[in-house]
């Protein structure tokens, strides 16, 4: 069986803090684009066209096929657009005529987004229903899209995240300029601390459920660009840090602002490379446990999902899934593993059984073991004092 290593961080990578110069950080950004440029187009892989279901990014419905249709023409025109600039300058034409093209593109780009993608709505809500709890009341979920999102797709990966998780899911909508125009939007966000519409609207939702006396437990779902008893989790993480500062300056009481991080990552995720597998090795940049699947694409619904918490006919979670049950290799624990949250769970080729067949008291650690989000499935809860959990 496929094995996973539970390993600590590598501290010898240091890139620059994220509080260096934006303009060095921004330098060392376009850099890191350029080196993974060529998994770009592994964004959308693998296709898997035969596989999708309704709420799939690439499921052919009009909705999904307009989205779809729209980016691709979207970046093909933003390429040009950019391309064009410096030809223009070269060829030395007037300053107002370069500065009324350069408007006019954005203008254009900005109402074809908002016509055809976008809407005008920032926050929607799940439509599909689900059977809570009375004691999920008092829960409050939230999910924030990644780059290129159209309303359409953010509307199917909250209902996915519903039907998953049985909660009500609040989308606060990442508004999409564009493939092209959003990678480079992500790099400013991050390098110059930019705060984006869907962060402004996040922050008051947030701040209104975290003062809230109706409310006990909010939960943010994060994907790609969009990184109290807090609990977050993100899929493909663009970001270049995520800070979780201690409650408590003693050293012997280590009790964190967020209660629980957790980051999940295709091993081949394009947009993954630019943020969360680039950073993370480097010591208080990207708090949280990290786990990371063999596997390549981006899309939240068809390549974390459905890959993650794969869901039967019965809009449930399966109980198993080829990632969930990969085996842990649990040498660190023989070797002082505490149960902190600075771990990552690699994938690897091949490894010896940690756990030997012949001991019926040896048992084999999965990756669900791990993973608290997998315990809140199909409208389950974790347990509050878990062994390996926490």
């Amino acid at each position: 069986m496929p094995q996973i290593r539970l390993s600590r961080r590598d501290p010898s990578s240091t890139p620059l803090p994220y509080t260096a110069s934006p303009l060095l950080l921004f330098c060392r950004d376009i850099s890191l684009f350029l080196r993974y440029i060529w998994a770009i187009p592994g964004i959308l892989l693998p296709l898997n066209l035969g596989q999708t279901t309704p709420l799939d990014e690439l499921y052919p419905s009009l909705g999904g096929l307009v989205s779809f249709s729209v980016q691709l023409a979207l970046t093909i025109a933003q390429i040009a657009f950019l391309i064009s600039i410096p030809v223009l300058l070269l060829l030395l034409l007037p300053t107002a005529w370069i500065i009324a093209y350069v408007f006019a593109g954005f203008a254009l780009n900005y109402l074809i987004c908002l016509k055809l993608l976008n809407g005008t709505e920032r926050v929607l809500v799940s439509q599909v229903p689900v059977s809570s709890p009375s004691d999920h009341e008092r829960e409050c979920w939230f999910f924030i899209n990644g780059v290129a999102n159209s309303k359409y797709w953010l509307q199917n990966n909250i209902d996915q995240l519903a039907y998953s998780f049985g909660r009500k899911i609040t989308g606060i909508h990442n508004r999409t300029s564009g493939l092209v125009f959003d990678l480079i939007e992500c790099l400013i966000q991050r390098c110059f601390s930019y705060a984006t519409g869907d962060i402004r609207s996040a922050y008051v939702l947030l701040k209104k459920q975290l003062l809230s006396p109706s409310c006990d437990k909010v939960v943010i779902i994060l994907h790609s660009q969009g990184g109290i008893e807090g609990k977050v989790y993100t899929f493909g993480n663009a970001a270049n840090h995520f800070n979780n500062p201690r409650q408590s300056s003693k050293c012997d009481l280590i009790v964190r602002s967020i209660r629980h991080i957790e980051h999940y990552a295709n091993s081949q995720d394009a947009v993954s490379y630019l943020g969360v597998l680039h950073f993370t090795d480097v010591p208080n940049r990207y708090l949280g446990r990290l786990f990371i699947r063999p596997g390549s694409g981006h899309m939240m619904n068809q390549h974390y999902l459905d890959t993650m918490f794969t869901m039967g006919s019965d809009h449930r979670v399966l109980d198993s899934n080829p990632f969930m049950d990969m085996e842990v290799d649990m040498k660190l624990a023989s070797n002082g593993y505490d149960g902190d949250c600075e771990l990552s769970l690699l994938p690897v080729a091949s490894l010896d059984s940690p756990t030997s067949k012949d001991s019926p008291k040896s048992r084999v650690h999965l990756v669900k073991d791990f993973s608290r989000l997998w315990q809140y499935r199909n409208g389950g809860s974790p347990d509050e004092n878990p062994s390996l959990l926490d």
